[in-house]
């Protein structure tokens, strides 16, 4: 039975990774070969990254039999191709801090081998050693997971259906929140996790007032903001937009927030909902085929169906811009016009 492919209105997950060959032992027991899959590997070998080794961006997309596959627009890999979460791999470099890597290995038709790649979930340095102290088999979905999640930082204020505002860690399941689209809706569920705020785990700073913001906005790097243009100033050719807040990043009053840690908090509902936080619009948890392993097992296979389907897709996704539309140095401050009164 041929496994179903993942289509087009399916959200895509960004990792940036470098290729193994990129990542060589220096010193240990598999001197001078390159990274490789969890089977493979040896504690306290020590890797290099090459130098001036290039970081590439790798777009995934999970089917429905919850495989994960290369998306058609991935600058790596073949499209369509099947991908393995192989390991996480925890290593050290002198400094002490342990850093993880993520591997990814990319497997044709039959079964075999093509590519291997390492995402690494805090920046790597190139030509420092780091040793092998870790070897996990059994997280690498989940981790997949947390960084598809969009997630509010704590202190967060969300409006309630009174119209209060309630900071995002106070909230509980069963805690009424008003939606743009729906009025007041019961939050099902709230994951809570820390990690450290580096790489692809830093949040993104959005200043108040930047975007009509109340005050500061933290969220997750792919979390997606409402904007609702009453000018389309940024020729999107429509009026309600959603943009990942990475995309905003312009090193001023939209910047990555790196450093130490940072407690992110995920909101759900029975279905995909645009709530409001800080005063403005954002979109909340969709419960897919990328974040289901984070979920309790008593929600993972009705919110999964109820907000995805088999024909609608996920629900508010033709909202979103392209990333193309916004790489310009004033693109903030047209939204920010676009969106005003």
């Amino acid at each position: 039975m041929s496994q179903s492919l993942p289509s087009a209105s399916q959200p895509s997950q960004r990792l940036p990774v470098y290729r193994a060959e990129q990542l060589r032992v220096t010193d240990g027991a598999n001197l001078g070969d390159t990274l490789s899959f969890a089977e493979e590997l040896v504690p306290d070998d020590v890797y290099e990254l090459n130098y001036d080794a290039p970081l590439q961006s790798l777009s995934i997309q999970v089917g429905e039999a919850d495989i994960y596959r290369i998306a058609s627009d991935s600058a790596l890999g073949g499209a369509n191709a099947a991908l393995v979460a192989d390991s996480v791999l925890t290593v050290m470099p002198p400094t002490g801090e342990t850093i993880e890597i993520l591997v990814l290995v990319e497997v044709d038709a039959d079964g075999h081998i093509t590519e291997i790649y390492a995402a690494p979930l805090s920046p790597l340095s190139e030509k420092l050693p780091y040793s092998l102290v870790g070897i996990d088999r059994a997280t690498a979905r989940i981790r997949m997971a947390q960084m598809a999640c969009v997630s509010f930082t704590r202190g967060t204020r969300i409006t309630l259906a009174t119209g209060e505002q309630c900071p995002v860690e106070k909230l509980r399941a069963g805690d009424r929140v008003l939606t743009r689209d729906d009025g007041a809706q019961e939050i099902r569920w709230v994951g809570h996790v820390t990690m450290r705020a580096t790489g692809e785990f830093a949040p993104i700073h959005i200043k108040a007032g930047t975007l009509n913001n109340a005050g500061d906005l933290r969220v997750s790097p792919d979390h997606r903001l409402f904007i609702y243009q009453r000018h389309d100033h940024i020729g999107a050719g429509r009026s309600e937009l959603l943009v990942r807040a990475r995309h905003l990043v312009n090193g001023d009053t939209v910047r990555i927030a790196e450093g130490g840690y940072v407690d992110y908090f995920q909101l759900l509902f029975d279905t995909h909902q645009i709530i409001f936080a800080e005063g403005i619009s954002a979109e909340t948890m969709e419960a897919d085929h990328r974040t289901r392993p984070v979920l309790p097992e008593d929600l993972k296979e009705a919110l999964t169906q109820s907000q995805t389907g088999h024909n609608s897709g996920p629900r508010h996704q033709a909202y979103e811009v392209n990333e193309t539309l916004l790489d310009r140095p004033d693109a903030v401050e047209l939204l920010r016009r676009a969106s005003s009164k």
